[in-house]
This record gives C-alpha cells, structure tokens and sequence, in this order.
C-alpha cells in the first residue's frame, strides 16, 4: 500500500504542516490497514526531507515509556522519534530562556533525562554489534543532564469531525510527536547518582503541575536507551558517538501557550527555566 512516492508524499504533507502551522488529519483514518513499521516509514522520509533541507540529525527522542502510555496508545513497546539541529534550545543555568510559540502549532511540555553518549550503541545485526543492555548504556554515555522535551501535533491529536483520538501509527508518522528539546542544567555522570531516583518538579506560571521520578521510565531511564539501540539495528541504523537521546517522560504532558513560564526543578542536577514568547 505505501509505495515509495506515497511515502514522500505523506512525508511532504507533514513538512507542509511545519511550516505553516496548520495541522492535517490522521493518517489511519486514510490508511485503516497502516502499521507500525508504515508509520516508521514515513517518518524517515520526513527525516530525509529535512537532511536535504541541511537540518543535521542531533539524536533520538524516546516516547510512550510508561506502561499506562502503552496500553492507552494499544501498543506493548515505546516509540521513538529523531531529534535535529533546529530543535535545540539551550539555556544558561539561572536565567530565562524565551522560545517562539510560533515555532509550534500545539506545544506541550514533558520533563525528561538525557543521555550524550561518548561511544557508539550498536545493535546486533550490524557489524560489530551485539545485543545492548542498560549497562552498555552507561559505559557509552557521557553525562546525562535534566531535559525538557516539548512535544507538538502536526497531525492533530483529535480528528476534528468525530473528535476521535489518533492512533499510535499516526504519532509514529508525525516523529513520535517531538518538536524540541531544552538542556542547559548540571551534567553528571551516570555513575555519579542513582539514575532511577532523580526526580523533578515542573512549575508552570507558579503552580506545581507536575513531579516525577526517572524511576516511571520502565524502572530506570537506561533502559529504554537500551531498547532503542537495538530497535533501530532492525532498520541498519544506531546511536553514535556525541547524540542526545532523550530517554523517555516521566510527568504527563503539560500544555504550553504563549506567555507561560515553565520551572522545572530537577534538585541536584539544576533547574531549566524557560518561557513561550
């Protein structure tokens, strides 16, 4: 059914939607018998599409990490998304950092961890590569710092005639939902604190929205690095050296509009402090 100029097709309608801020309809009410692996499809196409644009892939995003996100999206593993250059947004500890609203169409906001990787994670099947496990992740990971990945909906999270929910296949398709990502707090590395314990309060215009623990990332955020090192091999694809691979949310997504001002408060490992303008 989605032959290679379907694909670019679809991958051209969300790039469309990028850029003028209009969302599209969901994918599966137009492809009923798409899949996961179509979903996957697309995106890369769509990835493509932003390579020969000269944006530079940066890394990977981790997504639907916790088991209620999984059984609300009918789906028994995470997805994942890739990250680009123009997604980065950097702030300096202490200080505001102001991002365009108008460089999303429906912004919502996820606390995270990330890890930088110093070497490469190569699945087995490619060369040189074996089966990654959350150890593996550590011994390649350079530092992980608090992050804050703002995700958005090219295709619209609700079908605006049934109001009907989109299904995974469709997030899949749209990079995992991932339109950008704010770092700029501590770096520490992993063997430096108890991953699964750090926690983070998401303050939003002075009111506590959300707290979490890394913990609610499948038990401890390496493991879904672990997980997508090996998914990718499937496609001939891995993590290399110097990426940011976002590991997964662990609060609910916070809605985002412009003049609101976001403290996420990860203790120890610092504070990221940034508003939509």
């Amino acid at each position: 059914m989605f032959t290679e100029s379907l694909l670019s097709q679809l991958a051209s309608e969300l790039d469309a939607s990028e850029r003028t801020r209009q969302q599209i309809e969901h994918f599966s009410k137009r492809f009923p018998g798409m899949s996961v692996e179509d979903g996957y499809r697309i995106a890369r196409k769509w990835v493509e599409l932003q390579i020969a644009r000269g944006r530079k892939v940066i890394g990977h995003k981790i997504g639907l990490t916790s088991r209620a996100m999984q059984m609300s999206s009918q789906i028994d593993e995470p997805d994942y998304g890739t990250l680009l250059d123009n997604m980065l947004y950097t702030a300096q500890e202490g200080a505001v950092l102001d991002i365009p609203k108008r460089n999303f169409i429906a912004p919502r906001v996820e606390v995270e961890l990330a890890f930088v990787l110093k070497s490469p994670l190569r699945g087995a099947g490619l060369p040189g590569g074996k089966e990654i496990t959350l150890q593996d992740v550590l011994a390649a990971t350079d530092y992980v710092t608090p992050a804050i990945e703002i995700i958005d909906s090219r295709i619209e999270q609700f079908d605006r005639h049934t109001q009907a929910a989109r299904k995974v296949y469709d997030t899949i398709s749209d990079n995992a939902a991932n339109a950008g990502v704010v770092v700029g707090a501590r770096r520490a590395a992993p063997t430096e604190i108890d991953l699964a314990w750090c926690g983070a309060i998401l303050n939003v215009n002075g009111v506590v929205e959300e707290t979490g623990l890394a913990a609610g990332v499948q038990g401890h955020p390496a493991i879904g690095v672990a997980w997508l090192a090996n998914k990718l091999a499937a496609w001939g694809e891995s993590l290399n050296a110097g990426e940011i691979v976002l590991a997964g949310s662990f609060t609910r997504p916070v809605p985002a509009k412009e003049g609101d001002m976001f403290v996420a408060d990860y203790g120890k490992l610092g504070t990221l402090r940034f508003r939509f303008v």
